[in-house]
């Protein structure tokens, strides 16, 4: 669980970040961001002594799908979304992961999902809503916004099926490895050759910061919490990101969050005690029916 969480407030966090790169070349951005961390996964899976496997048959399939749905096609969607929607809604889009999360991610582990995780889900999911507030959009908007809600929760259900093989590591290694050769098609016909000369220190900075932290160490971070808690339980955690976001939004341009933003965090907290507390912590056992006595 802890491993999610900061897996998920470095992804927050990244929100402040990414504002740096609005003017830079999007492509060779993300291309070097994923080269560094690729290289870097490599490094700290040999330092430590984790084995990494050669994909194959099927795997190959799941591993381009975390790639190309989770990191390629996602950010093609945030950068059309934005031209028809205000970030906040693409969001509040995002918001509706733990749902999606709870209610397909056991199918695929061939479990039926769990009442009280999909129950949390919903709660986490009100939540970030009423952190990340409501914006305006067109038809077209609401549309890249969908695309980013599926992309973002394709991130983690694609990844599912190669977990038990790869581990987090694995999967980590080869989504980034594949992303930067992806990227790097893109950014050579899109940006061309010459545009990484055209980033700056403030560019190269915040690539970075987007290679270690929301990347290389928050993949490995992620992977690990779905391996161990399952999709529908990890997906929960996503509610921290838009609460990590708000807090270095603080941090960096002291913007202070209201009334309504403080209540949605207060909301993602119970949502997290709801679905991942033990049972014994819980009033009411939510995986069970009620029943009533006719003294009642």
């Amino acid at each position: 669980m802890l491993a999610g969480a900061a897996a998920m407030a470095l992804v927050g966090s990244s929100t402040a970040v990414s504002g740096v790169l609005v003017d830079a070349p999007l492509w060779t951005a993300q291309a070097l961001r994923y080269a560094v961390a690729s290289l870097l996964l490599l490094a700290a899976a040999r330092a430590s002594g984790q084995r990494l496997h050669r994909p194959r048959g099927a795997e190959w399939a799941w591993l381009a799908g975390v790639c190309a749905v989770g990191l390629v096609v996602f950010n093609v969607a945030l950068v059309r979304g934005a031209a028809h929607a205000e970030p906040v809604v693409i969001g509040v889009a995002v918001a509706g992961v733990p749902l999606l999360l709870a209610l397909i991610g056991p199918l695929l582990e061939r479990r039926r999902p769990g009442p009280r995780t999909v129950a949390a889900a919903a709660v986490v999911t009100g939540g970030a809503v009423l952190v990340q507030g409501f914006g305006r959009s067109d038809a077209t908007g609401l549309a890249w916004a969908l695309l980013v809600l599926a992309c973002e929760a394709g991130f983690t259900l694609l990844a599912v099926p190669v977990l038990a093989r790869h581990g987090a590591w694995g999967v980590s290694v080869h989504a980034t490895w594949l992303a930067a050769l992806a990227f790097g098609a893109l950014a050579l016909v899109v940006d061309g050759p010459a545009a990484v000369l055209a980033l700056t220190a403030a560019d190269l900075l915040a690539t970075a910061h987007l290679a270690v932290g929301v990347t290389a160490v928050a993949f490995v971070l992620w992977y690990s919490a779905v391996r161990r808690l399952g999709a529908g339980r990890s997906g929960l955690l996503t509610g921290v990101a838009p609460v990590a976001a708000a807090g270095s939004g603080v941090l960096l341009v002291g913007a202070v969050p209201g009334v309504v933003v403080w209540a949605g965090v207060v909301v993602v907290a119970g949502g997290l005690v709801l679905g991942l507390a033990p049972r014994r912590f819980l009033p009411v056992d939510l995986t069970k029916p009620v029943t009533m006595s006719n003294d009642s």
